[in-house]
Order: C-alpha cells, then structure tokens, then sequence
C-alpha cells in the first residue's frame, strides 16, 4: 500500500524528514514523502480560521500545494494521506479526493485545539502525539469525546539525523561529556523565565542554544535578565553537542503536554533527561529509572545537582532512556506501525477507495 507523508519543513530538517520517511517503506508499505511546507509558509495558516480565509480566497500559492498533491496521489495509486503537524488542507478541498485521510496531531494540547480539532470532521483517522491533554482528561478520551472513530496514539520519535545511528551504546556511553547540563530550543516565551532563572542559578554548569534571533535575545536578556547571548546551531551540531552532555532539560507548555521531540532525542544521544509532565512520564517511560520528573524550580535545580554529583546514577537513567528509545521510538519503525495501524482503522470503517467525490473547482 502507497502511504502519502505529507509535512512542512526546511533546509537540513526537510532533508531528515525526507529520508527518514522513504526509509519506513518496506515490503508492505510504500511511504512517499510530500513537503507541503514549499508552497506556503505555515505561519499562514496556524489557525483554522486563517486557513478558511486562504481557501475561500483561492490563495494561489495554496491552490498549486492542492494541485500538486492531487497529482501525486494520481501518479502513485497512493490508498493513503497522512497530514502531519499543522494541516494545510482545507475540509472542503479534503472531501474531494478519495484517499483514506489520517490527521497526524503532533503539536501539543493547545494547539491542538485551534488547528487540529476544527479539522478531525474532515479524517477517516487521527494519530495524537501526546498522551495527556488536561487536568479533566487524556487525550485518548478527549479524541473520544469530539466523536473521533478512529484514533491512535503515534508517538513522534527520533529521527536518524537528530541522533547518530551508526554509533554502538558502548561508544556513545564512553564518549567524555564536557557539558554539565544543556537545553537546545527555539524563542517560547513562555519557557523563558525558567531558563534564565536556570541560568542565573548555574552559570556555566548550563549551556543554552537555540534558534533565537536578535530581538529575541534583547528581550531574552533585558525582561528576564538572562546572563549570556543563545546562539543558533544546526542539527548536525546540536547532536554534537548532545553527545558532549551529561544531563538534559526538557520544558513543555503544561503539565499535559510530555511528547515533543526532545523527550527522544535526549536519551538517543546518551543525555540523562530531567522532564516536567512528571505524572504522565510512565506513558511513555514504563520503567523506573529511564528519566527524572521535577515539579517547580528548585526541585529542577536540586535534582541537577544530585546527578552532577551521583554520576553513576546519572549515566544508568541515561542508558536506560537510550535502551528504551532504541527499542520503541525510532522514527521508522513507528511509522511502520503506525501504517499497520492505517490499515486497521480502514477495516473498522469500511472504507473503500472506489467511493465516489466530488470535484474540486481551483
């Protein structure tokens, strides 16, 4: 079966996306990689609303992604449709092509509300990448309660590129790690205050980089009192600089939103991870001692400190994060399943691809 990936990235990263999508295809399932992100920049249409403005309007940068991927499926025989992160399909412009149609939530709870739930009436099938989504229920019994049939939690993974699959678990773990605590990200503001406090409180001990323009880093350091500049690495060096740390920061939105990509590529570097969202870390992190949960600051700051001083306990959450990660979160082998899963949530509703569409007027 021929499975359309569809997505938006750049450069190095729409590079990674690319290969580590034809790198899932198997015996059984064909991944055809299709990056959406080169007709219109997201930022258009981060919100339903703004999409809707778009397709009423005929946006033509909008129309030519349509026509382009209603080429491809005609091209291929593609039986699938997979819009990851951020969907730039429009429900009118969805109901007239006959593929099986998965929404691929990989974004965090919030927005997840704005520009994934306005579009699930438009899906044969919806994968969420969190497991939690507020303090009233998961996300499981969230995608229940919007009436979605078919749902599955897909966690997103580590991609080969974000972490080096050609090193073993001896080298990895033998390498000498010169950071003492690291944290790689773009500007949120709302992780900024944590950040500099994090600072201000080790120094050197913690290194920051980011994606971080000018202007960010003025605001960074003028409201927050951040003491240094972030500088922007790319992917190859920020796994680079993984390899060299002992201990890694993980910041989420809320407390319900464990599961963005830094939750993987931490341990797939060798990095021991300390993690908010400490009461879901079991739904992904089963046995104790694979990462360590923090509630406010200074259980953040006393923990890191216990870890740089206890190094053989810090170095056996490490591995066992890594282990962990290399058995059930490589990029691959989830989408794989994450097919295997397609196919199940076809035969549940019946779907045939011989239905009959409308057709879609550019």
């Amino acid at each position: 079966m021929k499975i359309i990936y569809s997505y938006n990235k750049t450069g190095f990263e729409a590079e990674m996306y690319e290969a580590n999508i034809r790198k899932a295809s198997d015996d059984h399932f064909d991944f055809i990689p299709f990056n959406h992100g080169q007709f219109l920049d997201p930022r258009n249409y981060l919100e339903a609303v703004a999409l809707d403005r778009l397709y009423q309007a005929r946006h033509p940068s909008l129309v030519a992604m349509y026509q382009a991927l209603q080429r491809l499926i005609a091209e291929t025989g593609a039986a699938a449709l997979i819009a990851f992160n951020c969907p730039p399909y429009h429900p009118d412009f969805l109901r007239t092509i006959a593929v099986y149609k998965v929404l691929y939530s990989g974004d965090d709870p919030g927005s997840t509300y704005i520009r994934n739930i306005p579009y699930q009436h438009a899906y044969d099938h919806l994968f969420y990448a969190n497991p939690g989504y507020s303090r009233d229920m998961d996300m499981a019994e969230k995608m229940r309660y919007c009436g979605v049939k078919n749902a599955d939690f897909v966690p997103i993974g580590v991609m080969e590129g974000a972490y080096d699959p050609g090193i073993s678990e001896a080298d990895l773990f033998q390498r000498p790690r010169d950071i003492d605590v690291i944290y790689v990200g773009a500007f949120y503001q709302q992780k900024l205050s944590l950040l500099a406090k994090l600072k201000r409180a080790l120094g050197k001990r913690f290194q920051v980089y980011g994606f971080f323009r000018f202007s960010h880093n003025l605001f960074f350091i003028f409201r927050h009192r951040y003491p240094g500049w972030v500088s922007p690495v790319t992917f190859p060096e920020r796994v680079r600089l993984h390899q060299r740390a002992k201990i890694g920061i993980n910041i989420h939105w809320n407390e319900y939103n464990l599961g963005n990509e830094r939750t993987y590529y931490l341990p797939a570097n060798g990095v021991m991870q300390i993690c908010d969202c400490a009461p879901l870390h079991s739904r992904l992190f089963p046995e104790p001692g694979e990462i360590v949960g923090y509630s406010d600051f200074d259980d953040l700051v006393k923990k890191i400190r216990y870890y740089l001083d206890h190094e053989e306990e810090r170095q056996a959450i490490a591995r066992a994060g890594f282990r962990r990660v290399m058995a059930e979160y490589r990029f691959v082998e989830i989408t794989r399943k994450a097919a295997r899963k397609i196919v199940d949530g076809m035969d549940r509703i019946g779907f045939s691809l011989s239905r009959s569409v409308p057709v879609w007027q550019p």
